[in-house]
């Protein structure tokens, strides 16, 4: 009997390890990655993400977020959606996505809004979406949000005021095309480099230069190796977030349910922190000695030396109705 007994018990012990299991196994695990910390906007918006589709999706369900660069870069993460593995989501630049959708880099490109007004009508009236659309067929990864609000300038090593002291400047641009052109249009001398060699490339002399919103300047510490902000306004970020459309597909119905609506409000949560703390960190920075804002005088001949690259550009990536649309915002 005795035997009997501790047999049995064993067998109930094994049974309710194995049921442990199946159920530990029931509760999904996404993978986020980020190249900042949580001070930064774009964890901001994922940490709501992850809180919203908790919330909506009201099962049990497990959310890593890789911060500091731990997986590498976005242009990475971007890779590991598409391929399904590794990252599940994650806020990515347009540049990124050049490699499978030439239309992708012009949500992002210089030059295209007016003011935040103006972007904010845009993603309001939804005229992304076929953008969105293509990246979704040919990357098999979804825009389930756009973050994002920061004013991009360019950092620099001297002061710079005006279309004479732009000329040749040595700045590093993003890495798909349509930010080298304009910025040659403009009379830079525009380089694609890592961002995270951006702050030695200066160091030594490689640049003078980059470009960034307030977010990336402060968290990368471009201040420390160029201290002159030249206010060119040149650019008003969009950041989407990304969903792997090979994950989704895995997911049960609610789960995608949940994360599609989550994904919009965190974007727009997003937009929120970014806008509003673009100029309050410029001014924090500047009160600390770290910055100097320099207005730039010739923001309209700037615009105009850009604008047929833009216009061109729209054409040939396709994306002139969408052009066409934006400008027609008022």
């Amino acid at each position: 009997m005795k035997r009997f007994t501790s047999a049995l018990f064993g067998f109930a012990a094994g049974l309710a390890l194995a049921m442990g299991t199946a159920s530990a196994q029931q509760a999904i695990t996404l993978h986020g990655a980020s190249q900042f910390n949580d001070d930064h906007a774009f964890n901001k918006s994922m940490l709501k993400f992850e809180e919203l589709v908790k919330k909506y999706y009201g099962k049990p369900i497990n959310f890593v977020l890789h911060r500091n660069s731990e997986l590498g870069l976005e242009k990475q993460y971007f890779e590991y959606m598409a391929q399904g593995r590794a990252v599940d989501y994650a806020i990515v630049s347009p540049a990124h996505m050049s490699t499978f959708s030439k239309a992708a880099p012009f949500i992002d490109a210089p030059f295209i809004f007016r003011d935040l007004a103006h972007w904010n009508k845009v993603l309001d009236a939804d005229l992304l979406k076929p953008i969105a659309d293509e990246v979704a067929q040919k990357a098999e990864v979804m825009l389930i949000g756009y973050a994002g609000g920061g004013t991009r300038n360019i950092f620099v090593n001297k002061p710079v005021r005006n279309m004479a002291e732009l000329k040749g400047l040595k700045v590093r641009v993003q890495g798909a095309p349509i930010w080298s052109r304009t910025f040659q249009a403009a009379g830079m001398a525009p380089t694609v480099i890592a961002y995270n060699e951006v702050y030695n490339a200066i160091q030594n002399g490689v640049i003078a230069a980059g470009e960034n919103e307030a977010a990336g300047v402060e968290q990368m510490k471009f201040f420390e190796v160029a201290p002159h902000l030249a206010i060119t306004e040149h650019a008003i970020t969009i950041r989407p977030l990304c969903f792997s459309a090979k994950t989704f597909k895995r997911l049960p119905a609610d789960l995608q349910a949940a994360i599609v609506r989550a994904g919009k409000e965190a974007g727009a949560h997003g937009r929120q922190i970014e806008s509003s703390e673009d100029s309050a960190k410029l001014d924090a920075l500047e009160k600390a000695g770290k910055l100097k804002r320099v207005p730039f005088a010739d923001r309209g001949e700037l615009k105009k030396l850009v604008d047929p690259v833009i216009a061109a550009y729209a054409k040939e990536v396709d994306a002139d109705k969408i052009f066409a649309q934006i400008n027609a915002i008022r």
